[in-house]
Parts: structure tokens; C-alpha cells; sequence
């Protein structure tokens, strides 16, 4: 038993991980942009996608880890220029509807070029193995997730809170009038910040194909996983979408070594129990 709930514990830190990946794009978007995003989960299926069509070309996992998040980064950006930069200022509905009819547009598109049967992604053979350590098994490849979403995260934080851009986008967030005002573009600021958190969105897409596979309806259900993330980390907070995505993680694994059907349903309700004790999340400031 206690083998059992250790293997579920790293499954749980692996798979908070990818959410932590997924939530921090939102993040960048939502709480440094000021943009509500329900696109982010067809961002996530594409990008698994692009990682499958680029993988049966080459057959190589490395190209895919490198081009797809450059390919989605590069995406975002296009659609931050020709659409979502049109709406900055008005009525937020006006966001929601755009993003939300993108997702469904992007999802037929799908369907249309890879059929509604799922796909399967392989992990790279440097990664197939498993280390074992006093009888627990432990994937090589969930570990590569573990250790690679680390340094992302530490390099992320760096990025947003130590440098003169990541200040940029923050202070473009509270007052954009101001910081065109000192003679920064900061149209040009959030075209390169959308790229980046959609780029990031492609990363996690690449690294969760080979353990969840890939299928066209992938993107809503992990949108709404996300959301509950930044919700219980609290919108807006980079730390908060570590720790909320570290905590649905563990919650869903832990939850399906005792009840696997309730494993999506532990989710919503602990962002439930979040919200009744602390509405603004738990990094998140009271409004």
C-alpha cells in the first residue's frame, strides 16, 4: 500500500506539472494581458498534433520538443495581431466569444485533418526505461516532465520578475497609456507575451501526448482543469498557478487510487472548497 501511494504521489507531482505548464500560459495571458483565453485548450490539442504529424516525418521526439512550441508561439502571435488585438478595451464578452468560437473552429479543423480517432504518441527510446528504487517503478520519461517543467518554471519566474521586460508587461497590464507614454511599444510587448504563453501551451501539448495520447476533444476537457488551477492559485498569481496546479494534480492521482471515477470530479471540488474559504484563491489578492 505504501508503494501504491508513493507511485501515485509522483504520478500526481508529474501530472500537476503539466497543469502547472498549462496554467502559467493562461496565467501570462490572463493575468498580465488582462485577456480571458478559451482557446488555450485548442492550443494544447494542436500542439500535440503538430508533435504527431512532425514525429512521423522525422521520427524523432527532439524536433518535435523544439518546433512545436516555436510553431504555436508563432501562431499566437498571428492571431494576437490580426484578431484578439482588436478587442483590447472593450467589453470583456466580446474576448470570451472570440476565443471560445476559435476553439471550436480549430477543434473541426481538427477532426477534419486527423479524424475523430485518437492517436498515439510515443516517448522517445532514451526515455521508454523505468528506474526502480526498492521496488517502485518509476518512468524515466515522467520524470524527464518533472525535471524539464522545474527549470521552465524557475527560468519563467526569472523571466516575468527579474528583468526589465517581464516589468514591462506587468506595468503595461495596470496602465498601457503610461508605458507608451515613456516610448515603449507595448503593442509589440503583448504580441511577443500572447506568443510566449501559447508557446508555453505547445510545450505542455508535446510532453502530455505520450502519456495521455492525443484525441481532437483533448483541449475542453483539459481548459477546464486548467481554469480550476488558476482559480485555486488565485487569478492572475504565477506562484499561485504552481501551487494550484501542484494541488489539482496530486488530488486527481490520489483521488484515483481510491475511487478512479471520482477522479475528474475531486478537482472541481476542491476548487469549490478554495473558493468557500478563500474566494480570491489561495495567492490571489482580495479585490
Amino acid at each position: 500500500m505504501t508503494e501504491l501511494f508513493i507511485a501515485q504521489l509522483f504520478n500526481g507531482l508529474v501530472l500537476g506539472m503539466i497543469y502547472v505548464l498549462l496554467a502559467m500560459g493562461l496565467t501570462i495571458i490572463w493575468g498580465m494581458m488582462d485577456i480571458i483565453n478559451f482557446a488555450h485548450g485548442l492550443f494544447f490539442a494542436l500542439s500535440a498534433y503538430l508533435a504527431y504529424s512532425i514525429a512521423s516525418v522525422t521520427g524523432s521526439f527532439w524536433y518535435c520538443l523544439i518546433a512545436v512550441p516555436l510553431l504555436m508561439g508563432l501562431i499566437g502571435m498571428l492571431l494576437e495581431y490580426t484578431l484578439l488585438r482588436r478587442l483590447y478595451g472593450l467589453n470583456i464578452f466580446y474576448q470570451i466569444l472570440l476565443t471560445f468560437g476559435l476553439s471550436l473552429i480549430g477543434r473541426e479543423i481538427i477532426i477534419l485533418i486527423y479524424g475523430p480517432i485518437g492517436k498515439t504518441f510515443y516517448p522517445p527510446d532514451l526515455l521508454s526505461g523505468v528506474l526502480v528504487i526498492g521496488g517502485m517503478i518509476f518512468p524515466w520519461y515522467r520524470i524527464f516532465i518533472f525535471v524539464v517543467t522545474i527549470i521552465l518554471v524557475f527560468g519563467l519566474w526569472l523571466f516575468i520578475e527579474k528583468t526589465r521586460y517581464g516589468s514591462i508587461v506587468r506595468a503595461g497590464t495596470e496602465n498601457s497609456e503610461m508605458v507608451n507614454c515613456l516610448g515603449i511599444n507595448i503593442s509589440k510587448v503583448f504580441l511577443v507575451t500572447f506568443g510566449l504563453a501559447v508557446a508555453i501551451a505547445g510545450l505542455s501539448g508535446v510532453v502530455a501526448a505520450p502519456i495521455r495520447g492525443i484525441e481532437p476533444y483533448m483541449g475542453e476537457m483539459i481548459l477546464g482543469i486548467c481554469f480550476a488551477v488558476v482559480v485555486v492559485g488565485g487569478m492572475g498569481s504565477f506562484m499561485g498557478a504552481i501551487i494550484g496546479g501542484l494541488i489539482i494534480g496530486l488530488a486527481q492521482c490520489l483521488v484515483s487510487m481510491i475511487l478512479p471515477s471520482a477522479a475528474i470530479i475531486s478537482v472541481y471540488l476542491v476548487m469549490a472548497f478554495i473558493l468557500l474559504i478563500r474566494p480570491q484563491g489561495l495567492m490571489g489578492i482580495r479585490n
